[in-house]
């Protein structure tokens, strides 16, 4: 494997630093060369430690960091031949004069407009970074699934609803707001958990129901309020009295 393969999976301070730390070695980006951590290391009547020995490694044998990284082809970099010259120029401090006189191309004023878009890509870059970070962020996401409530009478695959879902579920099914009427009963067994779920809520914990009283409360969610109620029953929502003289929501 050649060195820097993996260059795109560092992160830029370990890019700038020209060298990876691992836990017993340091690794040369540019070469791979890798040096011992702990241990004291003498160039001439000079003794460093393994940080600043790499430091004299990467300075010695690749000129730079700078040096070594645009150095790498255009395919790793997204500079053009000319960009990269520039560059080379810009880092040693040349002025605006001594570049255009190297290169002899166009004015001083050219020269300024090259800087000032090697800048723009600069800020564009930033974005782009930004952006494609936030994506893969978003890709890893593992989806929040929504928890079956502690009282269901049987989970299963029925249950395996995101939040996403279940918020997309809810507005279709209750076009006139999450407090109106339900658009319709005639469900997937999945989309049902969803919408009995947030039917319940409409009762309160800890309260005691009448029949007529469930009755009036689900009247107002849907036609059908006597299916409604068997199903909030049968998955578990409420619970009720062998005679249905009290109904109520279970925690």
């Amino acid at each position: 494997m050649k060195p820097h393969d993996d260059l795109f999976d560092l992160p830029v301070e370990i890019l700038k630093q020209g060298f990876n730390e691992h836990a017993q070695h340091l690794e040369c980006l540019a070469c791979g060369r890798e040096i011992e951590k702990g241990l004291v290391y003498r160039d001439g009547e000079t003794l460093y430690e393994a940080h600043r020995f790499m430091q004299l490694h990467i300075s010695r044998s690749h000129g730079s960091v700078f040096d070594f990284l645009l150095g790498l082809d255009k395919k790793s970099t997204g500079l053009s031949e000319h960009q990269t010259e520039l560059l080379k120029r810009f880092y040693k401090g040349l002025s605006d004069q001594q570049i255009q006189q190297e290169m002899q191309i166009g004015s001083i004023s050219t020269i300024r407009n090259h800087r000032f878009s090697l800048k723009e890509k600069e800020r564009q870059a930033k974005m782009f970074l930004t952006l494609m970070t936030l994506l893969r962020e978003r890709e890893n996401e593992k989806p929040r699934y929504v928890q079956p409530h502690e009282t269901a009478t049987m989970v299963d695959d029925r249950y395996k609803v995101t939040e996403e879902e279940s918020e997309k579920l809810l507005k279709k099914y209750f076009p006139d707001g999450l407090n109106g009427p339900l658009k319709t009963f005639v469900l997937k067994e999945k989309c049902k958990l969803v919408v009995l779920r947030h039917i319940a809520q409409r009762f309160e914990l800890n309260r005691i129901y009448n029949e007529k009283e469930i009755n009036a409360i689900l009247q107002e969610v849907y036609s059908d309020y006597v299916t409604i109620r068997r199903y909030l029953i049968e998955y578990g929502f409420m619970d009720r009295k062998p005679d249905c003289s009290a109904y109520w929501r279970k925690s």
